[in-house]
């Protein structure tokens, strides 16, 4: 007997939406950028490859504090800065 789960409506519509060509369009501009950043976090001297604490509490602060550290980083480099009314890109 084949039982359809209760989520299965919604991955029927996203496998529909996937068949547009706006949407394979919008994924390939993105994924690469996204990947990119995966994969630096992971390869760079971070230890992101590997646990550096035992402990699932312990490694999701690491793993995070390390995620934070890659994307303040990108901001750097993008030239945003805080001002009294938020964050705001250089000009």
């Amino acid at each position: 007997m084949v039982s359809v789960g209760p989520h299965e409506q919604t991955l029927t519509d996203a496998r529909a939406r996937q068949t547009d060509p706006a949407w394979v369009d919008d994924y390939r501009g993105t994924r690469p950028k996204v990947e990119r950043k995966l994969g630096h976090g992971v390869r760079r001297l971070h230890g992101g490859r590997r646990a550096r604490v035992r402990g699932t509490t312990r490694v999701d602060a690491d793993f995070r504090l390390l995620a934070g550290a890659v994307n303040f980083a990108c901001m750097a480099v993008l030239g945003v800065r805080g001002t009294a009314q938020g964050w705001a890109v250089a000009a």
